[in-house]
């Protein structure tokens, strides 16, 4: 009899933790596919001939046209570097250096991915735009009001998430990843 109930639990257990896996790889798995490097997140398997099964259940529920690993890399921050929720009504500077790559952009997105720059005909800030500091590093603003150094504009209200990709980039292959930055994103006026 003890038996048989020690069998049932492990099988109840081995179900449990299945299915628990199972979901967790459709509905987030950042733990096991993706990258996080302060506040921005990449899955660095999504242009691979044979993603991991978490990559898969991202792309899934993406639905996106995405890079290909040769082609590009691609970071999403929806929180600043303190953990608080990026938001419209607040403005944030980004401070840092990106990653060796051809070149990058910036852009600001909602949650249907619908572009949220002010200007129609500057979607996002790109890499030959950017104002640096003395040692090289970055300074980027991001917000509805006007703010200085390199300025995103934004428009809108609500929550946004930030879309740094990388093009043509060695980012996150092999031992450069170890002393991978990203910029900073820190919270100003709200």
């Amino acid at each position: 009899m003890r038996f048989v109930l020690r069998l049932l639990l492990s099988i109840a257990v081995a179900l449990c933790v299945g299915f628990g896996l199972s979901y967790y790889a459709l509905t987030d798995g950042r733990l096991f596919g993706a990258r996080e490097i302060g506040p921005w997140i990449s899955w660095p398997d999504v242009g691979a001939p044979s993603p991991n099964p978490y990559t898969r259940g991202h792309l899934t529920r993406d639905g996106a046209l995405q890079l290909g690993r040769s082609e590009g890399l691609q970071f999403i921050a929806t929180t600043d570097s303190a953990g608080g929720p990026l938001d419209l009504a607040c403005t944030y500077r980004l401070d840092g250096r990106v990653p060796v790559s051809a070149f990058w952009t910036l852009a600001a997105v909602n949650a249907d991915w619908v572009n949220l720059s002010a200007s129609p005909t500057q979607p996002a800030i790109r890499s030959s735009e950017v104002v640096r500091d003395t040692s090289g590093a970055l300074r980027v603003s991001v917000g509805t009001r006007l703010s200085p150094y390199t300025w995103l504009e934004l428009a809108g209200s609500g929550a946004f998430s930030l879309v740094l990709t990388l093009y043509d980039t060695t980012a996150l292959s092999g031992s450069a990843s170890a002393d991978l930055s990203l910029p900073t994103i820190t919270r100003g006026d709200c």
